[in-house]
């Protein structure tokens, strides 16, 4: 499966942005889904992710981003999006959509759980 992340760009802080990860050549239902972000001069991290759809579908998030973000599917367009609201300064990075074949038990936060990966795209938050 191939992966394309868009919708970002900059906003103030408070404002919101929504980022879509759409997906060729497989049916995002199959795979858990994950967002992660880079900042300058940081490692990858965990932002938020989505169960494949035959394990429920639920959603968690990294504790920075709880209650702000929300993940969902776009099943018409095969893509998964996620809504980010109140977004702070602390929110700027480049944002990676990941998704997985393989199911594992627990939450999967690591970039090493998921196999594909779409380009990223970057969000700027000023203050």
């Amino acid at each position: 499966v191939q992966l394309q992340a868009s919708g970002g760009g900059s906003v103030e802080a408070g404002g919101s942005l929504r980022l879509s990860c759409a997906a060729s050549g497989g049916t995002l239902t199959r795979y858990s889904m994950a967002w992660f972000r880079q900042a300058p001069g940081k490692e990858r991290e965990f932002v938020g992710a989505m169960r494949r759809s035959g394990s429920g579908g639920a959603t968690y998030f990294a504790d920075a981003v709880k209650g702000r973000f929300t993940i969902s599917r776009d099943y018409a367009k095969n893509s998964v999006l996620m809504q980010m609201n109140s977004l702070k300064t602390e929110d700027t990075a480049v944002y990676f959509c990941g998704a997985a074949e393989r199911h594992k038990v627990g939450l999967m936060t690591r970039a090493s759980d998921y196999d594909y990966w779409g380009q990223g795209t970057q969000v700027t938050v000023s203050s």
